[in-house]
């Protein structure tokens, strides 16, 4: 689980340079400090539920989906509430129309992200046979 954490780390720094740099060439270097704003803000609690969910998994399966659907929920109303706070209250980013957009495709890539990595490593822990796609013991 940690290393698809630094995945997502990684995969947020990507958006950085994919989509922050050339921003700050069009725009200037305040679009750049909204990208990495709205990455931080959304890349902490998602790399904490998906540890979280890694956790859970190993700990009891059954209850992965809750685990993820919860987290999901609690990562929604934090990255929200912290955005709309920045927004508020500082004249900066007010200012700034476009930081609420940045941290909304910030949180969609990297929920995206987030959601593959997770399913990937479902799917790598149980793999399907071809001749008994039920999984359970062969006839014999």
């Amino acid at each position: 689980m940690i290393a698809r954490a630094g995945l997502l780390i990684a995969a947020g720094l990507a958006f950085i340079l994919v989509a922050g740099l050339p921003a700050r060439h069009l725009v200037g270097d305040q679009a750049m400090i909204q990208c990495g704003t709205a990455v931080l803000l959304c890349l902490v609690p998602a790399v904490l539920t998906m540890l979280w969910a890694g956790w859970t998994m190993r700990q009891d399966p059954r209850q992965a989906s809750l685990v993820l659907l919860g987290g999901s929920g609690v990562r929604m109303f934090l990255v929200l509430g912290l955005a709309m706070l920045l927004y508020f209250q500082s004249d900066w980013f007010r200012k700034q129309d476009s930081f609420l957009f940045w941290v909304v495709g910030a949180y969609l890539y990297l929920l995206a992200i987030e959601i593959w990595l997770i399913v990937r490593g479902t799917q790598a822990k149980t793999p399907m046979n071809s001749s008994n796609p039920g999984g359970g013991p062969l006839p014999g």
